[in-house]
Protein backbone atom coordinates (compact mmCIF):
# COMPACT_ATOMS: atom_id res chain seq x y z
CA UNK A 1 0.00 0.00 0.00
CA UNK A 2 1.09 3.53 -0.73
CA UNK A 3 -0.31 6.98 -1.46
CA UNK A 4 1.24 9.36 -3.96
CA UNK A 5 0.32 13.02 -3.49
CA UNK A 6 0.77 14.19 -7.08
CA UNK A 7 0.82 17.74 -8.36
CA UNK A 8 -1.11 17.86 -11.64
CA UNK A 9 0.27 21.25 -12.61
CA UNK A 10 -1.69 24.34 -13.58
CA UNK A 11 -3.46 23.18 -16.75
CA UNK A 12 -1.06 22.48 -19.59
CA UNK A 13 -0.93 18.66 -19.54
CA UNK A 14 2.68 18.77 -20.74
CA UNK A 15 3.70 20.24 -17.39
CA UNK A 16 2.94 17.03 -15.48
CA UNK A 17 6.25 15.59 -14.30
CA UNK A 18 7.51 12.24 -15.51
CA UNK A 19 7.39 10.93 -11.95
CA UNK A 20 3.79 12.06 -11.64
CA UNK A 21 2.91 10.31 -14.89
CA UNK A 22 4.54 7.07 -13.78
CA UNK A 23 2.84 7.13 -10.37
CA UNK A 24 -0.53 7.66 -12.06
CA UNK A 25 0.09 4.72 -14.38
CA UNK A 26 0.91 2.44 -11.42
CA UNK A 27 -2.12 3.40 -9.31
CA UNK A 28 -5.01 1.12 -8.47
CA UNK A 29 -7.09 4.09 -7.35
CA UNK A 30 -7.00 7.71 -8.54
CA UNK A 31 -8.54 10.31 -6.24
CA UNK A 32 -8.70 13.59 -8.12
CA UNK A 33 -9.82 17.19 -7.81
CA UNK A 34 -11.46 19.47 -10.37
CA UNK A 35 -8.47 19.48 -12.71
CA UNK A 36 -7.66 22.21 -15.18
CA UNK A 37 -7.08 19.45 -17.74
CA UNK A 38 -8.78 16.11 -17.14
CA UNK A 39 -6.82 14.52 -20.03
CA UNK A 40 -4.23 13.75 -17.34
CA UNK A 41 -6.49 10.89 -16.29
CA UNK A 42 -5.55 9.18 -19.56
CA UNK A 43 -2.19 8.38 -17.93
CA UNK A 44 -3.98 6.19 -15.38
CA UNK A 45 -4.60 2.52 -15.99
CA UNK A 46 -7.98 1.89 -17.66
CA UNK A 47 -8.62 -0.56 -14.83
CA UNK A 48 -7.95 1.97 -12.05
CA UNK A 49 -10.83 3.12 -9.89
CA UNK A 50 -11.31 6.87 -10.40
CA UNK A 51 -12.94 8.90 -7.63
CA UNK A 52 -13.79 12.59 -8.04
CA UNK A 53 -13.51 14.66 -4.86
CA UNK A 54 -13.18 18.10 -6.46
CA UNK A 55 -13.68 21.35 -4.64
CA UNK A 56 -14.70 24.62 -6.23
CA UNK A 57 -15.94 27.72 -4.47
CA UNK A 58 -19.18 26.96 -2.67
CA UNK A 59 -19.32 23.35 -3.83
CA UNK A 60 -17.34 20.51 -2.25
CA UNK A 61 -17.85 17.07 -3.77
CA UNK A 62 -16.34 15.62 -0.59
CA UNK A 63 -15.28 17.45 2.61
CA UNK A 64 -11.57 17.40 3.41
CA UNK A 65 -11.87 15.09 6.41
CA UNK A 66 -13.71 12.56 4.25
CA UNK A 67 -11.02 12.84 1.57
CA UNK A 68 -8.41 12.09 4.22
CA UNK A 69 -10.37 9.06 5.42
CA UNK A 70 -10.83 7.85 1.84
CA UNK A 71 -7.08 7.92 1.15
CA UNK A 72 -6.35 5.97 4.32
CA UNK A 73 -9.10 3.42 3.66
CA UNK A 74 -8.10 2.72 0.07
CA UNK A 75 -4.43 2.40 1.00
CA UNK A 76 -5.21 -0.02 3.84
CA UNK A 77 -7.02 -2.20 1.33
CA UNK A 78 -3.52 -2.81 -0.02
CA UNK A 79 -3.87 -0.51 -2.99
CA UNK A 80 -1.60 2.06 -4.61
CA UNK A 81 -3.44 5.37 -4.46
CA UNK A 82 -2.72 8.41 -6.62
CA UNK A 83 -4.06 11.62 -5.08
CA UNK A 84 -4.07 14.02 -8.04
CA UNK A 85 -4.25 17.69 -7.12
CA UNK A 86 -4.05 20.81 -9.27
CA UNK A 87 -0.79 22.76 -9.16
CA UNK A 88 1.49 21.59 -6.35
CA UNK A 89 0.01 19.69 -3.37
CA UNK A 90 2.06 21.68 -0.86
CA UNK A 91 1.27 25.17 -2.21
CA UNK A 92 -2.21 26.08 -0.99
CA UNK A 93 -3.31 22.57 -1.87
CA UNK A 94 -3.83 21.11 1.62
CA UNK A 95 -1.39 18.39 0.71
CA UNK A 96 0.41 18.85 4.00
CA UNK A 97 -2.79 18.09 5.92
CA UNK A 98 -3.38 14.94 3.89
CA UNK A 99 0.22 13.84 4.44
CA UNK A 100 -0.16 14.29 8.21
CA UNK A 101 -3.27 12.10 8.22
CA UNK A 102 -1.44 9.39 6.28
CA UNK A 103 1.48 9.44 8.73
CA UNK A 104 -0.91 9.25 11.69
CA UNK A 105 -2.60 6.22 10.12
CA UNK A 106 0.71 4.50 9.37
CA UNK A 107 0.27 4.73 5.59
CA UNK A 108 3.48 5.25 3.55
CA UNK A 109 3.34 8.14 1.09
CA UNK A 110 5.36 10.21 -1.35
CA UNK A 111 4.80 13.80 -2.41
CA UNK A 112 5.35 14.31 -6.12
CA UNK A 113 5.79 18.06 -6.67
CA UNK A 114 3.78 19.77 -9.39
CA UNK A 115 4.31 23.07 -11.14
CA UNK A 116 2.27 25.68 -9.29
CA UNK A 117 0.13 28.25 -11.09
CA UNK A 118 1.96 30.87 -9.01
CA UNK A 119 5.05 30.14 -11.10
CA UNK A 120 3.63 28.88 -14.38
CA UNK A 121 0.85 31.40 -15.05
CA UNK A 122 3.17 34.44 -14.94
CA UNK A 123 5.77 32.57 -17.01
CA UNK A 124 3.19 31.81 -19.73
CA UNK A 125 2.18 35.49 -19.64
CA UNK A 126 5.75 36.62 -20.22
CA UNK A 127 6.39 37.74 -16.64
CA UNK A 128 9.48 36.31 -14.92
CA UNK A 129 8.97 36.32 -11.16
CA UNK A 130 12.55 37.38 -10.59
CA UNK A 131 14.76 39.55 -12.74
CA UNK A 132 18.12 41.12 -11.95
CA UNK A 133 16.83 44.59 -12.80
CA UNK A 134 13.49 44.38 -10.97
CA UNK A 135 13.12 41.75 -8.23
CA UNK A 136 15.36 39.30 -6.41
CA UNK A 137 12.68 37.58 -4.32
CA UNK A 138 9.12 36.31 -4.58
CA UNK A 139 6.34 36.24 -1.99
CA UNK A 140 3.41 33.89 -2.58
CA UNK A 141 0.28 34.90 -0.69
CA UNK A 142 -3.24 33.56 -0.37
CA UNK A 143 -5.78 36.09 -1.49
CA UNK A 144 -8.61 34.02 -0.10
CA UNK A 145 -8.27 35.46 3.39
CA UNK A 146 -10.41 38.51 4.17
CA UNK A 147 -7.81 41.28 4.41
CA UNK A 148 -9.91 43.21 6.96
CA UNK A 149 -10.39 40.45 9.49
CA UNK A 150 -8.76 40.96 12.91
CA UNK A 151 -5.42 39.23 13.30
CA UNK A 152 -4.73 38.89 9.58
CA UNK A 153 -1.56 36.91 8.94
CA UNK A 154 -0.61 39.38 6.23
CA UNK A 155 1.88 42.06 7.23
CA UNK A 156 0.75 44.65 4.70
CA UNK A 157 3.42 47.24 5.54
CA UNK A 158 6.15 44.62 5.10
CA UNK A 159 4.67 43.44 1.80
CA UNK A 160 4.34 47.00 0.52
CA UNK A 161 7.86 47.96 1.53
CA UNK A 162 9.58 44.88 0.10
CA UNK A 163 11.19 44.76 -3.33
CA UNK A 164 9.67 41.31 -3.73
CA UNK A 165 7.34 40.23 -6.51
CA UNK A 166 3.97 39.57 -4.86
CA UNK A 167 1.83 36.73 -6.19
CA UNK A 168 -1.71 36.33 -4.82
CA UNK A 169 -3.79 33.23 -5.55
CA UNK A 170 -7.53 32.71 -5.04
CA UNK A 171 -7.89 36.43 -4.57
CA UNK A 172 -10.15 37.89 -7.27
CA UNK A 173 -13.05 38.41 -4.86
CA UNK A 174 -10.75 40.37 -2.58
CA UNK A 175 -8.81 42.21 -5.30
CA UNK A 176 -10.10 45.69 -4.33
CA UNK A 177 -9.15 45.05 -0.68
CA UNK A 178 -5.73 43.66 -1.62
CA UNK A 179 -4.97 46.76 -3.71
CA UNK A 180 -6.30 49.11 -1.03
CA UNK A 181 -4.25 47.49 1.75
CA UNK A 182 -1.06 47.69 -0.28
CA UNK A 183 -1.72 51.32 -1.19
CA UNK A 184 -2.62 52.23 2.41
CA UNK A 185 0.64 50.59 3.51
CA UNK A 186 2.63 52.89 1.25
CA UNK A 187 3.08 51.01 -2.04
CA UNK A 188 3.27 53.36 -5.03
CA UNK A 189 0.00 53.59 -6.99
CA UNK A 190 1.83 53.25 -10.32
CA UNK A 191 3.46 49.93 -9.35
CA UNK A 192 2.96 47.54 -12.31
CA UNK A 193 0.40 44.83 -11.60
CA UNK A 194 -1.07 41.99 -13.66
CA UNK A 195 -3.84 39.43 -13.81
CA UNK A 196 -3.51 36.06 -15.52
CA UNK A 197 -6.72 34.07 -16.06
CA UNK A 198 -6.51 30.28 -16.47
CA UNK A 199 -2.77 30.40 -16.95
CA UNK A 200 -1.09 27.81 -19.23
CA UNK A 201 -4.41 26.78 -20.82
CA UNK A 202 -5.75 27.79 -24.26
CA UNK A 203 -8.22 30.04 -22.44
CA UNK A 204 -5.45 32.10 -20.86
CA UNK A 205 -5.91 35.88 -20.84
CA UNK A 206 -3.68 38.43 -19.21
CA UNK A 207 -3.93 42.08 -18.30
CA UNK A 208 -1.31 44.53 -17.11
CA UNK A 209 -2.15 47.78 -15.37
CA UNK A 210 -1.05 49.63 -12.26
CA UNK A 211 -1.85 48.67 -8.70
CA UNK A 212 -4.24 51.60 -8.30
CA UNK A 213 -6.13 50.89 -11.54
CA UNK A 214 -6.09 47.07 -11.45
CA UNK A 215 -9.46 46.50 -9.67
CA UNK A 216 -11.33 48.69 -12.16
CA UNK A 217 -9.47 47.16 -15.11
CA UNK A 218 -10.40 43.68 -13.88
CA UNK A 219 -14.10 44.60 -13.85
CA UNK A 220 -13.93 46.19 -17.29
CA UNK A 221 -12.15 43.16 -18.79
CA UNK A 222 -14.43 40.72 -16.90
CA UNK A 223 -11.65 38.84 -15.12
CA UNK A 224 -12.82 36.20 -12.65
CA UNK A 225 -11.31 33.27 -10.80
CA UNK A 226 -9.19 31.31 -11.42
CA UNK A 227 -6.80 34.20 -11.89
CA UNK A 228 -3.36 34.89 -10.46
CA UNK A 229 -2.76 38.43 -9.19
CA UNK A 230 0.80 39.69 -9.54
CA UNK A 231 2.20 42.95 -8.19
CA UNK A 232 5.72 44.12 -8.96
CA UNK A 233 7.97 45.76 -11.52
CA UNK A 234 8.47 42.48 -13.41
CA UNK A 235 4.90 42.87 -14.75
CA UNK A 236 6.27 45.54 -17.08
CA UNK A 237 8.00 42.78 -19.10
CA UNK A 238 4.65 41.28 -20.14
CA UNK A 239 4.43 43.19 -23.42
CA UNK A 240 7.92 42.15 -24.48
CA UNK A 241 7.96 38.52 -23.31
CA UNK A 242 4.33 37.41 -23.73
CA UNK A 243 4.99 34.36 -25.90
CA UNK A 244 2.09 32.03 -25.13
CA UNK A 245 -0.79 34.28 -26.07
CA UNK A 246 0.80 34.99 -29.45
CA UNK A 247 0.18 31.47 -30.74
CA UNK A 248 -1.82 31.54 -34.01
CA UNK A 249 -4.80 29.50 -32.78
CA UNK A 250 -4.78 30.87 -29.23
CA UNK A 251 -8.26 30.89 -27.75
CA UNK A 252 -9.85 28.98 -30.63
CA UNK A 253 -11.92 25.98 -29.56
CA UNK A 254 -11.77 23.13 -32.07
CA UNK A 255 -13.51 19.75 -31.98
CA UNK A 256 -11.61 16.70 -33.22
CA UNK A 257 -13.99 13.93 -34.27
CA UNK A 258 -11.44 11.30 -35.27
CA UNK A 259 -11.25 8.03 -33.37
CA UNK A 260 -9.07 8.41 -30.29
CA UNK A 261 -6.44 6.06 -31.80
CA UNK A 262 -6.10 8.42 -34.77
CA UNK A 263 -6.64 11.79 -33.10
CA UNK A 264 -3.38 12.26 -31.22
CA UNK A 265 -1.41 13.83 -34.09
CA UNK A 266 -4.13 16.31 -35.03
CA UNK A 267 -4.92 17.16 -31.40
CA UNK A 268 -1.25 17.66 -30.53
CA UNK A 269 -0.62 19.91 -33.54
CA UNK A 270 -3.64 22.10 -32.80
CA UNK A 271 -2.74 22.31 -29.12
CA UNK A 272 0.81 23.36 -29.99
CA UNK A 273 -0.68 26.23 -31.99
CA UNK A 274 -2.67 27.36 -28.96
CA UNK A 275 -6.10 25.87 -29.68
CA UNK A 276 -8.39 24.45 -27.05
CA UNK A 277 -8.93 20.94 -28.42
CA UNK A 278 -12.11 19.10 -27.52
CA UNK A 279 -11.69 15.45 -28.39
CA UNK A 280 -15.11 14.12 -29.34
CA UNK A 281 -14.45 10.86 -31.18
CA UNK A 282 -17.56 9.88 -33.10
CA UNK A 283 -16.17 6.45 -33.89
CA UNK A 284 -14.18 3.89 -31.98
CA UNK A 285 -11.82 1.39 -33.55
CA UNK A 286 -12.43 -2.14 -32.36
CA UNK A 287 -11.16 -5.57 -33.38
CA UNK A 288 -13.25 -8.01 -35.38
CA UNK A 289 -15.11 -10.71 -33.51
CA UNK A 290 -13.78 -13.28 -35.98
CA UNK A 291 -10.47 -13.07 -37.86
CA UNK A 292 -10.82 -16.34 -39.79
CA UNK A 293 -11.08 -14.57 -43.16
CA UNK A 294 -8.06 -12.32 -42.57
CA UNK A 295 -6.00 -15.17 -41.15
CA UNK A 296 -6.78 -17.26 -44.24
CA UNK A 297 -5.63 -14.41 -46.50
CA UNK A 298 -2.40 -14.05 -44.51
CA UNK A 299 -1.71 -17.74 -44.98
CA UNK A 300 -1.64 -17.26 -48.76
CA UNK A 301 0.04 -13.85 -49.11
CA UNK A 302 2.29 -15.27 -51.82
CA UNK A 303 -0.77 -15.52 -54.08
CA UNK A 304 -1.22 -11.72 -54.15
CA UNK A 305 0.64 -9.30 -56.39
CA UNK A 306 -0.44 -6.27 -54.35
CA UNK A 307 -1.48 -5.51 -50.77
CA UNK A 308 -3.16 -2.10 -50.45
CA UNK A 309 -3.36 -0.34 -47.08
CA UNK A 310 -5.86 2.49 -46.84
CA UNK A 311 -5.33 3.52 -43.20
CA UNK A 312 -2.98 3.36 -40.25
CA UNK A 313 -5.52 1.19 -38.44
CA UNK A 314 -5.46 -1.30 -41.30
CA UNK A 315 -1.68 -1.56 -40.94
CA UNK A 316 -1.89 -1.97 -37.17
CA UNK A 317 -4.48 -4.76 -37.19
CA UNK A 318 -2.86 -6.50 -40.16
CA UNK A 319 0.43 -6.76 -38.26
CA UNK A 320 -1.29 -7.90 -35.09
CA UNK A 321 -2.75 -10.87 -36.98
CA UNK A 322 0.56 -11.45 -38.76
CA UNK A 323 2.29 -11.67 -35.36
CA UNK A 324 -0.44 -13.98 -34.05
CA UNK A 325 0.38 -16.33 -36.92
CA UNK A 326 4.07 -16.28 -35.96
CA UNK A 327 5.07 -14.23 -39.00
CA UNK A 328 6.64 -10.83 -39.60
CA UNK A 329 7.23 -8.40 -42.47
CA UNK A 330 9.10 -11.06 -44.46
CA UNK A 331 5.71 -12.60 -45.26
CA UNK A 332 5.22 -9.72 -47.74
CA UNK A 333 8.46 -10.43 -49.59
CA UNK A 334 6.72 -11.47 -52.82
CA UNK A 335 4.07 -8.71 -52.74
CA UNK A 336 4.09 -5.10 -53.80
CA UNK A 337 2.66 -2.78 -51.17
CA UNK A 338 0.62 0.39 -51.67
CA UNK A 339 -0.25 3.03 -49.06
CA UNK A 340 -3.07 5.51 -49.59
CA UNK A 341 -1.19 8.39 -47.95
CA UNK A 342 1.93 9.47 -46.05
CA UNK A 343 0.60 8.58 -42.59
CA UNK A 344 -0.17 5.04 -43.74
CA UNK A 345 3.23 4.89 -45.44
CA UNK A 346 4.91 5.94 -42.18
CA UNK A 347 3.08 3.16 -40.34
CA UNK A 348 4.37 0.65 -42.88
CA UNK A 349 7.90 2.02 -42.62
CA UNK A 350 7.82 1.36 -38.87
CA UNK A 351 7.35 -2.31 -39.75
CA UNK A 352 10.27 -2.27 -42.16
CA UNK A 353 8.18 -1.94 -45.32
CA UNK A 354 8.93 0.81 -47.83
CA UNK A 355 5.72 1.17 -49.89
CA UNK A 356 6.09 0.51 -53.60
CA UNK A 357 3.42 3.07 -54.37
CA UNK A 358 1.95 6.17 -52.70
CA UNK A 359 -0.55 8.11 -54.82
CA UNK A 360 -0.33 11.80 -55.59
CA UNK A 361 -3.97 12.19 -54.51
CA UNK A 362 -4.73 10.50 -51.19
CA UNK A 363 -8.16 9.14 -52.13
CA UNK A 364 -9.28 5.83 -53.59
CA UNK A 365 -9.48 7.23 -57.11
CA UNK A 366 -5.88 8.40 -56.91
CA UNK A 367 -4.75 4.93 -55.82
CA UNK A 368 -6.61 3.31 -58.72
CA UNK A 369 -5.03 5.51 -61.39
CA UNK A 370 -1.56 5.00 -59.97
CA UNK A 371 -1.84 1.23 -59.65
CA UNK A 372 -3.03 0.83 -63.20
CA UNK A 373 -0.12 2.94 -64.36
CA UNK A 374 2.34 0.89 -62.27
CA UNK A 375 1.09 -2.26 -63.98
CA UNK A 376 1.62 -0.78 -67.47
CA UNK A 377 -2.05 -0.02 -67.88
CA UNK A 378 -3.19 -3.60 -67.32
CA UNK A 379 -4.21 -5.14 -63.99
CA UNK A 380 -6.26 -7.93 -65.55
CA UNK A 381 -5.77 -11.16 -63.65
CA UNK A 382 -3.64 -9.52 -60.94
CA UNK A 383 -4.62 -10.34 -57.36
CA UNK A 384 -5.08 -7.51 -54.83
CA UNK A 385 -5.63 -7.75 -51.07
CA UNK A 386 -7.30 -4.86 -49.21
CA UNK A 387 -7.22 -5.26 -45.40
CA UNK A 388 -9.41 -2.41 -44.19
CA UNK A 389 -12.39 -1.34 -42.08
CA UNK A 390 -15.48 -3.55 -42.14
CA UNK A 391 -17.43 -0.65 -43.69
CA UNK A 392 -15.67 1.54 -46.23
CA UNK A 393 -16.12 3.10 -49.65
CA UNK A 394 -16.28 0.56 -52.45
CA UNK A 395 -14.83 2.76 -55.21
CA UNK A 396 -11.34 1.26 -55.27
CA UNK A 397 -12.24 -2.47 -55.26
CA UNK A 398 -15.09 -1.96 -57.72
CA UNK A 399 -12.94 -0.07 -60.21
CA UNK A 400 -10.11 -2.59 -59.91
CA UNK A 401 -12.57 -5.38 -60.63
CA UNK A 402 -13.92 -3.48 -63.65
CA UNK A 403 -10.34 -3.37 -64.90
CA UNK A 404 -10.14 -7.16 -64.62
CA UNK A 405 -8.31 -7.48 -61.30
CA UNK A 406 -9.15 -10.08 -58.66
CA UNK A 407 -9.76 -8.21 -55.41
CA UNK A 408 -10.17 -9.65 -51.91
CA UNK A 409 -11.55 -7.08 -49.48
CA UNK A 410 -10.94 -8.36 -45.95
CA UNK A 411 -12.17 -6.74 -42.74
CA UNK A 412 -9.17 -6.06 -40.48
CA UNK A 413 -11.07 -3.95 -37.92
CA UNK A 414 -14.41 -2.28 -37.46
CA UNK A 415 -15.61 1.17 -36.53
CA UNK A 416 -18.46 1.60 -34.09
CA UNK A 417 -20.29 4.83 -33.19
CA UNK A 418 -19.14 6.71 -30.09
CA UNK A 419 -20.72 9.57 -28.16
CA UNK A 420 -17.93 10.92 -25.97
CA UNK A 421 -18.45 14.52 -24.81
CA UNK A 422 -21.60 14.93 -26.93
CA UNK A 423 -23.30 17.04 -24.26
CA UNK A 424 -20.28 19.32 -23.85
CA UNK A 425 -20.00 19.91 -27.60
CA UNK A 426 -23.74 20.62 -27.93
CA UNK A 427 -23.58 23.04 -25.03
CA UNK A 428 -20.58 24.83 -26.56
CA UNK A 429 -22.32 25.16 -29.94
CA UNK A 430 -25.51 26.60 -28.49
CA UNK A 431 -23.57 28.92 -26.16
CA UNK A 432 -21.53 30.30 -29.06
CA UNK A 433 -18.20 29.20 -27.53
CA UNK A 434 -17.12 26.76 -30.24
CA UNK A 435 -15.11 27.85 -33.27
CA UNK A 436 -14.69 24.77 -35.43
CA UNK A 437 -15.44 21.07 -35.92
CA UNK A 438 -12.96 18.97 -37.91
CA UNK A 439 -13.81 15.83 -39.86
CA UNK A 440 -11.27 13.26 -41.02
CA UNK A 441 -13.63 11.01 -43.00
CA UNK A 442 -17.19 10.70 -44.22
CA UNK A 443 -17.98 8.34 -41.37
CA UNK A 444 -17.01 10.97 -38.80
CA UNK A 445 -19.44 13.40 -40.46
CA UNK A 446 -22.27 10.89 -40.47
CA UNK A 447 -21.66 9.80 -36.89
CA UNK A 448 -21.30 13.37 -35.63
CA UNK A 449 -24.61 14.32 -37.23
CA UNK A 450 -26.24 11.33 -35.56
CA UNK A 451 -25.22 12.94 -32.25
CA UNK A 452 -25.68 16.62 -33.14
CA UNK A 453 -28.34 17.16 -35.83
CA UNK A 454 -27.40 19.18 -38.90
CA UNK A 455 -30.13 21.69 -38.04
CA UNK A 456 -28.21 22.65 -34.88
CA UNK A 457 -25.12 23.49 -36.95
CA UNK A 458 -27.25 25.36 -39.52
CA UNK A 459 -28.62 27.49 -36.68
CA UNK A 460 -25.06 28.39 -35.65
CA UNK A 461 -23.22 29.30 -38.87
CA UNK A 462 -20.40 30.83 -36.83
CA UNK A 463 -19.17 27.28 -36.16
CA UNK A 464 -16.72 26.55 -38.97
CA UNK A 465 -16.66 23.05 -40.48
CA UNK A 466 -13.39 21.59 -41.73
CA UNK A 467 -12.98 18.49 -43.92
CA UNK A 468 -9.74 16.69 -44.66
CA UNK A 469 -10.64 16.10 -48.31
CA UNK A 470 -13.28 16.36 -51.05
CA UNK A 471 -15.10 13.12 -50.22
CA UNK A 472 -15.58 14.24 -46.63
CA UNK A 473 -16.60 17.71 -47.84
CA UNK A 474 -19.16 16.13 -50.17
CA UNK A 475 -20.68 14.31 -47.22
CA UNK A 476 -21.13 17.64 -45.44
CA UNK A 477 -22.74 19.11 -48.55
CA UNK A 478 -25.05 16.10 -48.88
CA UNK A 479 -26.33 16.91 -45.41
CA UNK A 480 -26.99 20.52 -46.32
CA UNK A 481 -23.90 21.87 -44.55
CA UNK A 482 -21.08 24.02 -45.90
CA UNK A 483 -17.41 23.07 -45.82
CA UNK A 484 -15.56 26.20 -44.74
CA UNK A 485 -12.06 24.73 -44.57
CA UNK A 486 -10.47 22.10 -46.83
CA UNK A 487 -6.75 21.65 -47.53
CA UNK A 488 -5.40 21.19 -51.02
CA UNK A 489 -3.52 18.09 -49.84
CA UNK A 490 -5.56 15.49 -47.95
CA UNK A 491 -3.30 15.06 -44.93
CA UNK A 492 -3.42 16.00 -41.25
CA UNK A 493 -0.50 18.49 -41.51
CA UNK A 494 -2.24 20.15 -44.46
CA UNK A 495 -5.52 20.32 -42.52
CA UNK A 496 -3.72 21.97 -39.59
CA UNK A 497 -2.12 24.50 -41.94
CA UNK A 498 -5.52 25.23 -43.53
CA UNK A 499 -7.08 25.82 -40.11
CA UNK A 500 -4.25 28.18 -39.18
CA UNK A 501 -4.61 30.13 -42.43
CA UNK A 502 -8.39 30.34 -42.12
CA UNK A 503 -8.39 31.71 -38.60
CA UNK A 504 -5.52 34.07 -39.38
CA UNK A 505 -7.79 35.74 -41.94
CA UNK A 506 -10.67 35.78 -39.44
Amino acid sequence: MKVYLIGAGPGDPGLLTLKGRDALAAADVVVYDALANDSLLNHASPHAEKIYVGKVAGNHALPQDEINALLVRKAKEGKIVARLKGGDPYIFGRGGEEAEELVAAGVPFEEVPGISSTIAAPAYAGIPLTHRDFASSVTIITGHENPDKPGSVHNWPALAASASTLVFVMGMKNLPDIARNLLDAGMAPDTPAALIYRGTTPRQRSLVSTLAKLPAAAIEAKFTNPSVILVGKVASLHKTLNWFEQKPLMGRSIVVTRAREQASGLAASLTELGAEVIQCPTIEISPMADYAELDAALAKLADYQWVIFTSVNGVRHFWQRLAAAGKDSRALATCKVAAIGPATADALTQHGIAPDFIPDRYVAEGVLDGLVARENGNVRGKRFLLPRAAKAREVLPEELRKAGAVVDVISAYQTVPAAHRKDEVLERITAGTLDCVTFGSSSTVENFLSLIPADVLKAHPEVQLAAIGPITADTLTANGLPCHIQPAEYTIPALVAALQAHFAKA
